[in-house]
């Protein structure tokens, strides 16, 4: 009885419909600057985590002066 209740489950899922959709000029300048703006966000928070890296290794190998 389960079976057929999963496979009838099944059937319904994954019948194919017809899609009456429409997509107009403006979707895609939206997904192209959604797309410009996740590779931006990227960049910045790549560029940051150099920064903060290259900070800490100048705290760690900083050069002591030798006092006279």
């Amino acid at each position: 009885m389960s079976k057929k209740i999963v496979f009838i489950c099944f059937i319904l899922i994954f019948y194919p419909l017809p899609a009456y959709s429409y997509l107009d000029p403006g979707t895609g300048s939206i997904i192209l600057q959604a797309l410009v703006a996740a590779i931006a966000a990227v960049g910045v928070f790549f560029t940051q985590l150099k920064i903060k890296f290259l900070v800490l290794m100048r705290k760690i190998f900083k050069k002591k002066k030798n006092k006279i």
